[in-house]
């Protein structure tokens, strides 16, 4: 890696140089017009070379984003360059010949610009980890000088480390290709949670599936309705798992469960037959003891606007092909009163591995809109918590794995399952999940 950054380095150098020569060579240009052609193919190669920095970029997207964080990192470092050079040149070294410093300043601006457009548009249509605020900052501090610049930095900076990152994760799986440490004896069932749905193009697992896929596992999906009871949702999930095992003659799965979903395999294993078909339950940041929190508002809110709220939501998911959404008993099955209730009527498996998962936000602005929103609400509730469940709410099982970050962050709800798909320093998503599953491998499952 240490050669790797130095080439960077060294291709910047000259990319940084010869852009600073094309840029500020307006007057040589125009006193020895052979000089013109040899410019333009300089420039034109400055403006493609930084796609080649790299001996090797995991795909195209990645490949566009390095090229676009190399591009700006150039075009910083010869902007200051310019500004001194056209500062000297406009006081000491052609004051009186004015025109031709605007002429030359123009043409400087207009390279300068060329550069700083390939960057950007390059940055803003690939990179995964760039945020809504560092788009909209970018966009609004891109006119205010010095500003822009502290900006820019940052953008480059995110761009970088998310290509760096991604080249690391490629490596990683390359050099474990062969020992396919993913593949357990049992395929991997993924449960989703309430209000989200296995989306064939917008995963609620996010990167984590590929991720497995890469080390070897074979990964099914819940297809369950995000919005039932804990006793409808279990239905679906039970005959699931048996045309699972029917049509793959696997005879069990491995689940691993996100919120809610957990509850409801918990409830298919105790009631429904279903613990014959299961190796292992993984529950992720699943409320097995409820939220104190949604007994209050369900408490609060007047039943009108709840009943508005909930057609509202049926409405929706109708339209978008869910045949019989019930947003009202899944909200009332996530209370605290309700899961103890639940927690009375369903005995501790026997059978099969029992675990969770369970993770914190470290304050309420680590979370994404709306996690920063309710964590405040539910810590006043229920304490610590992932901006949804409390910490003390996921524990369950025969073991029980607990995620944290040392930095302000925290890891939250979403975090958990990738929504978002960033890469959280201190805490790798993806290869957690890769470390979880090789681990029911080793166990024989």
């Amino acid at each position: 890696m240490n050669t790797a950054n130095e080439k960077r380095t060294s291709i910047d150098i000259i990319n940084t140089v010869v852009l600073c020569l094309c840029a500020n060579s307006f007057i040589l240009a125009y006193r020895h017009h052979i000089f013109i052609p040899i410019m333009l193919i300089l420039f034109a190669a400055v403006n493609i070379i930084p796609s080649f920095s790299r001996r090797y970029y995991p795909g195209k997207r990645l490949r566009l984003c390095g090229h676009g964080a190399n591009c700006l990192r150039i075009f910083v470092r010869s902007l200051i360059i310019s500004v001194i050079y056209h500062a000297v040149a406009g006081f000491w070294l052609m004051p009186q010949k004015w025109q031709l410093w605007l002429l030359s300043a123009a043409v400087c601006t207009a390279a300068e610009a060329v550069v700083f457009w390939n960057g950007m548009i390059s940055v803003y249509a690939a990179s995964l980890q760039l945020g809504v605020h560092h788009r909209l900052v970018g966009l609004l501090c891109g006119m205010v000088p010095v500003l822009n610049l502290i900006v820019l930095r940052r953008i480059v900076k995110v761009t970088e480390a998310e290509v760096d990152f991604e080249i690391k994760k490629v490596v990683l799986n390359q050099s474990r290709e062969k020992e396919m440490i993913c593949c357990t004896k049992y395929p991997l069932l993924m449960v989703h949670g309430v209000f989200f749905r296995d989306f064939r193009f917008f995963n609620y697992w996010g990167r984590i599936p590929d991720e497995l896929i890469k080390n070897g596992a074979e990964v099914y999906y819940g297809e369950h309705r995000s919005a039932a009871s804990v006793a409808d949702s279990a239905q679906e999930l039970t005959q699931r798992i048996e045309s699972i095992v029917k049509e793959s003659g696997c005879r069990k799965v491995n689940i691993i469960a996100h919120s809610k979903g957990g509850l409801d395999c918990r409830y298919a294993a105790a009631f429904l037959g279903a613990d014959k078909y299961i190796a292992s339950l993984t529950t992720v940041n699943t409320p097995h003891s409820g939220c104190e929190f949604a007994d209050y508002l369900l408490a609060k809110v007047p039943d009108k606007s709840l009943k508005a709220i909930a057609e509202a939501y049926n409405g929706t998911l109708k339209k978008l092909g869910e045949s019989e959404p019930d947003f009202e008993a899944a909200v009332k099955d996530l209370t605290a009163s309700r899961c103890a209730e639940l927690t009375a009527e369903m005995p501790k498996q026997v059978g099969f591995f029992c675990q969770s998962v369970g993770s914190k936000l470290n304050k309420a602005g680590g979370g994404k809109f709306p996690l920063n929103f309710t964590y405040p609400l539910v810590k006043y509730f229920d304490g610590s918590n992932d901006g949804l469940v409390s910490e003390s709410a996921m524990r369950w099982g025969d073991r029980h794995i607990f995620c944290e970050t040392n930095g302000v962050r925290g890891i939250s709800h979403g975090d958990m399952i990738d929504l978002n798909r960033e890469n959280i320093s201190g805490f790798d998503v993806r290869e957690f999940y890769v470390g979880l599953v090789s681990e029911l491998r080793e166990m024989g499952l």
